[in-house]
């Protein structure tokens, strides 16, 4: 199959303020630079290569027109890799797998049908854990893992009353608006791109977009993304700390959090419950000092640990691996422009919102004292949804249901909806 890619523009992208801190003990924070002649603190109405400065709803509107531009298939380079695997294979070996290949997912392909099954992500592994953690001894579900295969998870599902994802897909050549469009919908993290083949009929499943690799596309090729001046709290883009009587167990709600000494299943617990991905981890003072993710549950399972999750959080991380990249943080008052430039420079899938302790002119010294006491503090989290929402504007939010739903029926689903509607 073939596809047409425009080449990337190239783009003038400042310095984020961000910070990926490594330790559990500080959290240090970057600058951002005074030379920004394409960001907000310039007043000029061109910038210095001549291109006309765009507002932040400008910006908006010129990324959508893009993303409608482009095909699902076009944010993917000219090769890649795609790891498949067989919904027979044992999930130990698919843990394995994904470990060895560093990804954190996989399509399914049902070799007897051959046909698209689903996909197998951290998730599944969550569920795996609660199900052998509650129901079984250790000698079971040692034995049990060593059998137990991919296209058994659905029956745990079942068992824990949790509902099977919605099996989604996407054409190739479909408009990735579209895609993105479907992605919020559903709450879905990746979607599928699926193909036929001209000579068999069959199913062809050709990549799996992210909501990452969407926003890096255009990180990359999207010089508009620079103009996207405006701050992250007042765009209300992430979920923000907002404590209140109804939840005085929760100083953060409606964040979940963690500290050193929680257990590693109330972790899972949370992760399964509320469909996060990640817990921030504070300290007596709500100061962040590390992040659990849904990745370090995969350690666990390839260390034989998946039975063993009265681990303190402090003990599972002692257990992570060495390349973990570290936790990424920004403040209320930087701006999309810079989430895009770090999203540009790295792979992320989240940002912590910590106070940023910035001077304040003429505080007195007691003021900048308690300033850098709450420095650090947790304030919010971002998600990549968050961002991507923003980009794509008002999107209905629902459940993604269950079965084979390809974006097409969705959006005729939409169109029958407001035809019925205007009719009336």
């Amino acid at each position: 199959m073939s596809s047409t890619r425009s080449p990337p523009r190239n783009a003038d992208f400042s310095n984020a303020p961000f910070v990926a801190s490594r330790t559990a003990q500080s959290i240090s924070t970057r600058t951002q630079s005074d030379a920004q002649p394409n960001a907000a603190g310039s007043s000029s109405q061109k910038s210095s290569g001549g291109h006309a400065r765009l507002t932040h709803e400008q910006a908006l509107e010129s990324l959508r027109m893009f993303l409608h531009s482009q095909s699902s298939y076009d944010v993917f380079p000219v090769s890649f890799r795609l790891i498949v695997m067989d919904s027979a294979l044992v999930v130990k070996k698919a843990v394995s797998s994904m470990l060895q290949n560093g990804v954190v997912s996989a399509p399914l392909w049902n070799s007897r049908t051959s046909s698209f099954a689903g996909m197998f992500t951290v998730s599944d592994i969550i569920h795996l854990i609660q199900y052998y953690y509650q129901s079984t001894s250790y000698e079971g579900a040692a034995a049990d893992v060593e059998r137990f295969r991919l296209e058994s998870i659905r029956d745990i599902e079942k068992v824990l009353h949790v509902p099977p994802p919605p099996l989604l897909s996407v054409h190739p050549m479909k408009p990735l608006f579209d895609a993105c469009r479907l992605l919020i919908q559903t709450h879905a993290r990746r979607l599928p791109l699926i193909d036929q083949d001209d000579q068999t009929g069959k199913e062809v499943v050709l990549s799996v977009l992210t909501q990452y690799r969407v926003l890096k596309f255009m990180a990359v090729n999207c010089r508009e993304t620079i103009y996207l001046n405006g701050c992250l709290r007042d765009l209300g883009i992430g979920t923000y700390v907002q404590p209140t009587s109804a939840h005085p167990e929760n100083p953060y709600y409606p964040l979940a959090t963690a500290t050193m000494q929680t257990t590693v299943f109330d972790v899972v617990h949370m992760f399964s419950e509320m469909g996060i991905s990640a817990v921030p981890i504070v300290d007596s003072q709500g100061k962040v000092i590390n992040l659990y993710e849904t990745v370090d549950v995969i350690t666990l399972v390839r260390m034989g640990a998946y039975h063993d999750l009265d681990l303190t959080i402090a003990q599972a991380l002692a257990r992570r691996s060495a390349d973990f990249a570290g936790v990424v943080t920004c403040t209320p008052d930087d701006s999309l422009a810079s989430v895009f430039h770090l999203i540009r420079m790295r792979r992320i899938h989240r940002l912590v919102i910590v106070e940023g302790g910035k001077p304040v002119p003429g505080e007195t010294r007691e003021e900048a004292a308690e300033r850098e006491q709450r420095k650090g503090r947790l304030l919010g989290m971002i998600s990549l949804s968050d961002v991507l929402k923003h980009i794509i504007g008002n999107v209905d939010i629902g459940g993604g249901g269950v079965g084979a739903v390809p974006v097409e029926a969705v959006l005729a689903a939409e169109a029958q909806a407001r035809k019925a509607q205007a009719s009336q």
